[in-house]
């Protein structure tokens, strides 16, 4: 998600700035992506792009799997914190859990 942000940030700011016709709009988020996509590594590249995909949530304590989960769609984490959030399957309802985790993709 930071990635997308960052590249709409920029290509927003050289529209303001620099006045690009479509052409060169479309062509500068050419270079932009692929630079992105060839400075990733193969984690960063299936992180970077697998909203959408449902994941296994598996919260573990002393060893012992306590709570299992299906997310709707990406699991986040949340910044400065050990936790993620994501939306529950089952529920439809918002979940945080932090500790140990461990995250599946399913698809």
């Amino acid at each position: 998600m930071e990635t997308r942000t960052c590249v709409s940030s920029f290509v927003n700011w050289c529209e303001s700035k620099l006045k690009l016709t479509n052409m060169k709009k479309v062509l500068l988020l050419s270079c932009v992506l692929s630079a992105t996509m060839f400075s990733c590594t193969d984690a960063g590249k299936e992180k970077l792009f697998n909203y959408g995909n449902e994941f296994q949530v598996d919260m573990y304590s002393g060893g012992k799997l306590v709570r299992s989960w299906v997310s709707t769609g990406k699991v986040n984490s949340e910044k400065g914190s050990d936790g993620y959030y994501f939306k529950d399957k089952a529920t439809g309802k918002l979940v945080e859990v932090a500790g140990d985790v461990v995250i599946t993709n399913v698809n």
